[in-house]
């Protein structure tokens, strides 16, 4: 957990390096076993961070640690139990670790990563894991490793209360392997071009030189039939968001897969929509490929220095299935986005939501998105709904700002615009 922290969360910057992070543990005693050896283990690495601990009540543990006699938080922590929550948002400290505390109520938006060493079932497991699903300007992502709970049960206790979760019960790194014989098969790049482009990008090259040979496997993209397109890139996304996973916490380190990754990364966009209509390219793709080249030359670095994690589930591809509708009332979606976004002062409410209103029926109309849902998997078509989506807020901006302006600002209206979206149109099209 120690070394997880510091060379995956704080090293890759997570939350602009303000990161934290909570260890549920399922004992009192436990929770001071774990105190006392994260502080040995951060003075032993000369980590400038400290953990903080966190219980109720008082603990004598004689055979273990009979100097100390009756332990409190507050005797540990050498503070107040009341300065708990102030303390953890500073630093030095980074590390709260709980026993029966702060699994719910506890809204923190610097938490980023959970470890989990305690059985999680039904409500308890959604409000513990639920601590990390707090916005801050940014968290892009959320991190938990899970020591105690079979992936299977994590997912019957959400399916209760969110009947759409999906969770995968294994990540199996030989099935890179396959994805890489899918991309292959499409003859869109050949291994020269992947060891030119690589050794041009690591070496700080002029951009013109690397778009030429992104240019070139583009077309060859293009030539391919929508099927094949369609597979390509949804088998490129999937390479890429695997192998970050794999390369962030596995104990090995493959160049070729590295070399790969970063080529995919650049080509993907590069690569417009079957139906070639993407309406942010042009706007984003200098500051995407800029950006990103920074931040791939520092986790590359990071990634040689991990020796010692274990793998959890991700999702590799999975085939799709018919699902029953589980769809609410226009009505009701729309009282429900009163609710939550009513507070807003849009210059004129119902023309917002009368946009709101029409725009399942347009992101339904989109090629690439009917194409993903006839022959990709859930999660494939997901990514093309936002897409459209997002074609369309974008369009909205000559009839006025508001709409994009709130979809651009604030991450709990878009999340909620894009459920909305996909769940009234993916099973409905299917």
């Amino acid at each position: 957990m120690v070394e997880h922290f510091h060379t995956n969360v704080i090293s890759k910057g997570k939350i602009g390096g303000q990161a934290r992070a909570m260890v549920v543990t399922s004992s009192i005693e436990r929770a001071i076993d774990y105190y006392f050896e994260f502080c040995r283990l951060l003075e032993e690495r000369g980590s400038q961070y400290k953990a903080i601990i966190a219980f109720s009540g008082e603990k004598e543990l004689p055979n273990k640690y009979k100097e100390y006699g009756k332990m409190t938080e507050a005797s540990l922590n050498g503070f107040p139990s009341a300065e708990i929550e102030d303390r953890f948002k500073k630093d030095p400290y980074r590390f709260l670790i709980v026993a029966n505390k702060f699994q719910t109520g506890y809204d923190e938006p610097l938490l980023h990563t959970m470890y989990v060493d305690k059985i999680l079932t039904d409500i308890k497991a959604v409000q513990t894991l639920s601590r990390l699903n707090r916005a801050h300007p940014k968290k892009r992502d959320t991190f938990v490793l899970d020591f105690a709970n079979d992936p299977e049960d994590i997912k019957k206790s959400f399916q209760r209360y969110y009947k759409t979760t999906e969770l995968a019960s294994e990540t199996d790194p030989n099935k890179l392997n396959d994805l890489i014989t899918e991309l292959e098969k499409h003859q869109v790049y050949t291994a020269e071009d992947v060891e030119r482009l690589v050794g041009l990008f690591l070496g700080a090259s002029d951009r013109e030189m690397i778009d030429s040979i992104l240019d070139t496997c583009a077309e060859n993209y293009k030539t391919l039939n929508t099927d094949s397109q369609v597979k390509f890139k949804s088998s490129a996304k999937s390479f890429i968001r695997t192998y970050a996973f794999l390369a962030a916490i596995l104990p090995f380190g493959s160049a070729e897969w590295e070399k790969l990754s970063i080529f995919l990364n650049l080509l993907i966009h590069k690569l417009p929509t079957p139906e070639g209509d993407d309406y942010t390219e042009g706007l984003l793709d200098a500051v995407d490929f800029n950006s990103y080249k920074n931040t791939i030359q520092e986790e590359q670095r990071i990634i040689l220095d991990n020796e010692k994690a274990e793998v959890q589930a991700i999702p590799v591809g999975r085939s799709g299935g018919i699902t029953s509708p589980n769809l609410q009332s226009l009505t009701t979606i729309l009282e429900e986005f009163n609710t939550r976004f009513g507070n807003i002062p849009w210059t004129d409410s119902d023309r917002i939501r009368q946009q709101i209103a029409a725009i399942p029926k347009e992101v339904a109309k989109n090629e690439a998105y009917q194409n993903a849902i006839r022959n990709s998997d859930r999660e494939v078509a997901r990514i093309e709904s936002d897409k459209a989506l997002m074609s369309i807020i974008l369009r909205s901006m000559t009839s006025g700002l508001e709409l994009y302006k709130e979809y651009q600002d604030n991450p709990s209206f878009q999340r909620w615009l894009q459920e909305f979206v996909f769940e009234r149109t993916y099973n409905q099209n299917r």
